[in-house]
């Protein structure tokens, strides 16, 4: 899992100064590692009387919150252990009882920030906030804990997280300030909701980086679209270099308001980027599609490296296709070219080009070819195919000349001469496309049909 958020990290482009696999002086930086670290701070508390055992049981817990929500109370722990005499502990100890670590708050006043994105001060009253646990009866430290230390510890001066942790805020500043620490700033985002207006879920796109990676949208175009999820820079502009995202943004003009995240607006961002893209590289990323899907290749051991570093081929078949076939598919990447809104379009576009299965619609079929002209017209196009040259000028002057001869309009006889040939009815140049298949491939799908 944490090798896979460092690739996912990688991929996107966001580096870091320090940390795993760099080092640094703050290090170790798993908390796993840290566990010697943790106690030492837990030491640190309980010599200033903040810390105390609580052998209360899963079951009288869920049975007082139960009672205080009945009398229309705020559930929450009522400090009962914090006042044990040390008989008590022995007793509850005898009856086999292992206690969590519970953190005193204060009795009175309030704990307060400064939130960035809110622009004011946020408070809460010390008495909801309940004495909490920072160690479980494990003897592993809660995540509260554990991050307030690493914080503090590491020196981290900006804290920017989802809206959805800002109640942990206050408890997490308790313990860093009974340890001497400075306060980070905090910024509290708004969460992201699907286009149905819950928090994002699965059905609305909230899927892991993975699968973005796997599905032709670039890393570039990823990282534009979730800056721009509740900020917006100066100006209509949408599409910003990474350059250009660091130089503008202001957590000041974050929106408070949930962002709404959508999986067509993200399309489109990623057809921008590819549109823009060189065209070797866009090759590239195609060719890596089509090797993992089988559609090309020869076997190989060695794994190109991506756009931002990431390998591009990590979850490939194993097969890499050769220069020849390269350059063919380079040549229809060009041809398809602004089309292009993710990678997998090439399947999209250009599935016909690695495949002799079309698969027609038998209506689509029969309209296309219901005309009687249009079937001389093919017919005609195939004998003139076989003797004449093959290139996309040639191919467009004889299909013109025989729509003409038969009385017909260009596109009567373009449009079921493609459907034939690709199966779709929209796609690129159909006379660059066809001289890419070739004057045999041709040939053969003309007579399947007639």
């Amino acid at each position: 899992f944490t090798q896979a958020i460092i690739r996912d990290l990688r991929w996107l482009g966001l580096d870091w100064d320090e940390g795993p696999e760099k080092g640094g002086s703050f290090g170790p930086y798993f908390q796993s590692q840290r566990l010697d670290r943790y106690k030492k701070a837990l030491d640190a508390l309980k010599q200033k009387g903040l810390v105390y055992g609580c052998y209360c049981s899963p079951e009288e817990l869920e049975e007082r919150r139960k009672a205080a929500m009945a009398k229309h109370q705020v559930p929450g722990y009522d400090g009962r252990c914090g006042k044990l005499t040390d008989d008590e502990r022995k007793k509850f100890e005898k009856e086999g009882r292992t206690p969590v670590l519970r953190f005193r708050v204060p009795d009175s006043g309030e704990t307060r920030f400064l939130d960035l994105v809110r622009g004011y001060e946020v408070s809460f009253e010390n008495k909801l906030l309940c004495d909490f646990v920072i160690f479980k009866s494990d003897g592993m430290p809660t995540f509260l804990f554990s991050n307030s230390v690493d914080d503090a510890d590491m020196g981290i001066t900006h804290v920017i997280r989802g809206d959805d942790h800002i109640s942990n805020t206050p408890r997490q500043l308790l313990i860093s300030r009974a340890l001497q620490a400075a306060d980070p700033v905090y910024a509290h985002v708004p969460l992201i909701f699907g286009k149905s207006g819950s928090p994002l879920s699965k059905r609305d796109g909230a899927v892991s980086v993975d699968w973005y990676r796997e599905n032709g949208f670039l890393p570039q175009a990823l990282v534009n679209y979730l800056v721009l999820l509740g900020w917006a820079p100066d100006g209509v502009r949408q599409v910003l270099t990474a350059e250009e995202m660091i130089k503008e943004f202001n957590g000041e003009r974050v929106s408070k308001n949930p962002a709404i995240f959508d999986i067509e607006k993200l399309t489109w961002m990623n057809g921008e980027y590819l549109k823009n893209l060189d065209l070797d590289k866009k090759t590239d990323l195609v060719i890596d599609y089509l090797v993992s899907k089988g559609f090309v290749g020869q076997a190989f051991s060695k794994t190109r490296q991506g756009i931002n570093g990431g390998s591009l081929a990590e979850k490939s078949s194993g097969r890499a296709c050769s220069a020849e076939e390269r350059s063919k598919i380079k040549e229809i990447v060009n041809i398809i070219g602004d089309r292009f809104k993710t990678i997998p379009d090439i399947e999209t576009y250009g599935s016909f080009f690695f495949t002799d299965d079309i698969k027609y619609d038998d209506n689509e079929l029969s309209l296309k070819l219901g005309n009687e002209s249009v079937r001389k017209g093919l017919a005609a196009l195939k004998e003139k195919f076989a003797a004449g040259s093959f290139d996309h000028q040639s191919i467009e002057q004889e299909v013109r000349g025989v729509s003409e001869s038969l009385g017909l309009k260009a596109k009567e006889l373009i449009h079921p001469l493609r459907y034939v040939l690709t199966g779709k009815t929209v796609g690129p140049s159909l006379f660059e496309a066809m001289a890419l298949l070739g004057r045999d491939k041709v040939i053969t799908r003309l007579s399947k049909v007639l």
